[in-house]
């Protein structure tokens, strides 16, 4: 008796997005076994090898069910940026073809998909050197004589809020390393990773209040499993590194230095998460208009 060899997959890739807490990691790993697939990490905390329990990244036993990639593979005193994600997604990629699987994308970082999808600017690396010299001059000079400066040499940098240090540090940083302005290379955008390949493209997204309670109770979780801890070990880090915006470390760490209570830090830290939901959703909303949407976590690729 033959056995009839199963059907080809419809599709190259599957990318799941959804706001933190919508479910993502498991359903991504259920389609994962089904299909004999790979997971790919689009979430940019969930890099980070020092916050697995802040960025909800997948538990070693999940790891050991299937390839999971691009998860915690980076410091958090390391300035990661999408362009390097778009290369590290590039290569995992052409590996996980070149096994056999299916990648799947997870993640909730809507640029990460977007650089997939659309591409991204190729944005000259900053030297070390550079970076410190930029930041150091932004404290001698304050955020708005920082701005200022920086408008002086790069009038289309008059668009960003002189109180952003992210984003005026990154402008003046690109700057001073390459001679020209950011918008010069962001009018240059590389081809997308994902380009050519056939998509099956989700957006998880629970009822609002179903969500909501979920993102409450994962924190409470995220305390018993050593989240206290983590925030702890990262006292030290740079305010101005990407990673310091993890979500809850910032109020746990307050805690710990006795600027508020526990209660209170628990709180604020569920607040921001719910309200980083909203926005994640908001922008999912409006560049991911053509996505199939799914409200009960069912990722169904046959078609």
């Amino acid at each position: 008796m033959h056995t009839r060899a199963p059907e080809p997959l419809p599709f190259d890739a599957v990318l799941v997005a959804g706001p933190t807490a919508s479910g993502k990691s498991a359903a991504a790993l259920r389609l994962a076994e089904e299909i004999g697939g790979a997971v790919v990490n689009a979430d940019s905390m969930q890099i980070y090898r020092e916050l697995s329990t802040l960025s909800a990244r997948p538990s070693p036993e999940e790891v050991a069910r299937v390839p999971h990639h691009l998860f915690g593979h980076v410091g958090v005193r390391e300035a990661y940026s999408v362009g390097r994600y778009v290369q590290e997604a590039a290569q995992t990629l052409a590996r996980v073809r070149a096994e056999g699987r299916l990648p799947i994308f997870c993640g909730g970082t809507g640029l990460y998909f977007a650089a997939l999808t659309e591409g991204i600017a190729e944005i000259p690396t900053v030297p070390q050197e550079v970076r410190a010299a930029v930041r150091k001059r932004r404290e001698q000079l304050g955020p708005a004589a920082f701005h200022a400066e920086l408008v002086r040499q790069d009038p289309a940098s008059a668009r960003l809020n002189p109180g952003d240090r992210q984003r005026t540090l990154r402008a003046m940083e690109v700057l001073e390393a390459s001679g020209q302005p950011l918008s010069f290379w962001q009018q240059r955008p590389a081809p997308a990773v994902l380009g050519g390949l056939r998509l099956k493209r989700v957006v998880l997204a629970p009822p609002r209040m179903e969500l909501y309670a979920r993102i409450d109770a994962r924190f409470v979780r995220m305390m018993e499993e050593g989240a206290l801890a983590e925030a702890r070990a990262l006292e030290d880090l740079d305010p101005g590194l990407p990673a310091a915006k993890a979500l809850g470390l910032r109020p746990l760490q307050d805690y710990l230095a006795g600027r508020c209570t526990l209660p209170s830090a628990v709180a604020r830290a569920q607040m921001a998460t719910r309200n980083y939901a909203k926005r994640q959703l908001t922008w999912f909303r409006h560049r991911m208009v053509d996505w199939l949407w799914v409200t009960d976590g069912n990722i169904i690729i046959t078609n």
